[in-house]
């Protein structure tokens, strides 16, 4: 297999993680923290998974789209399983950047999938099909309403700003509810296991890993279908 069947973005360090202007208004805005990222996953990652599928297609013209579509789940799930295990963050910050990362890293496979099927991942649709996909809303209608207020609130911020001066608030707990809502991590206690040590990394591990299996399985079906 050659290097390119690879989705390099998996290991490309500068699109691992949100960037901080995303974390910015993701603490300012915590209500629509997913929407913020499903925007910003489009507008930075849906190009480079554009370019992953075409460089693959031309170095392997007989690749199948679930064989495509295969290649990314497999790198990304990985991923997925090891990000609840990296973070320096310890405490509620941590468990926040955890589930971050996470929803982050299952918006690049969501978007990888959707190129590997022959859909425009740069398409502001995609991010009414990752809102949907990850449940955070149940019809794309929805979805597209709360996208159009997200991005009629996008403001220029500094990241956690102060934020090492003050005490954690409702602010941090409301933010990270909302992103493990989005990461598939449905047991508040799954989330705050970080504060506990050692329970984090397995738990974290095997939430990550299951939860991003089920997104998957679902984002094959809905795209392999379109």
């Amino acid at each position: 297999m050659s290097d390119s069947a690879v989705p390099p973005s998996a290991t490309t360090s500068d699109e691992a993680t949100p960037p901080g202007s995303l974390w910015a208004r993701m603490k300012a805005d915590p209500q629509y923290a997913p929407e913020h990222l499903a925007l910003e996953a489009v507008r930075r990652l849906g190009p480079e998974a554009r370019d992953w599928a075409g460089r693959v297609r031309e170095e392997q013209p007989g690749i199948t789209e679930e064989a495509l579509a295969q290649l990314a789940v497999r790198r990304f799930t990985n991923h997925a399983r090891l990000s609840g295990a990296v973070s320096g963050a310890t405490g509620l910050p941590g468990a926040v950047v955890d589930v971050g990362v996470l929803a982050w890293t299952q918006a690049r496979m969501v978007l990888h999938v959707a190129a590997a099927y022959g859909l425009d991942p740069t398409d502001p649709e995609r991010a009414t099909d990752l809102l949907v996909l990850q449940r955070v809303h149940k019809i794309a209608e929805s979805a597209r309403l709360a996208l159009g207020v997200a991005a009629g609130r996008e403001r220029a911020s500094r990241l956690f700003a102060g934020a090492a001066d003050r005490p954690l608030t409702g602010v941090m707990v409301k933010l990270g509810v909302k992103l493990a809502q989005m990461a598939g991590v449905r047991a508040a206690k799954r989330m705050f296991a970080k504060i506990v040590p050692g329970a984090a990394v397995l738990l974290g591990t095997w939430a990550n890993s299951a939860a991003t299996k089920d997104l998957a399985r679902r984002t094959r079906e809905q795209y392999s279908a379109a």
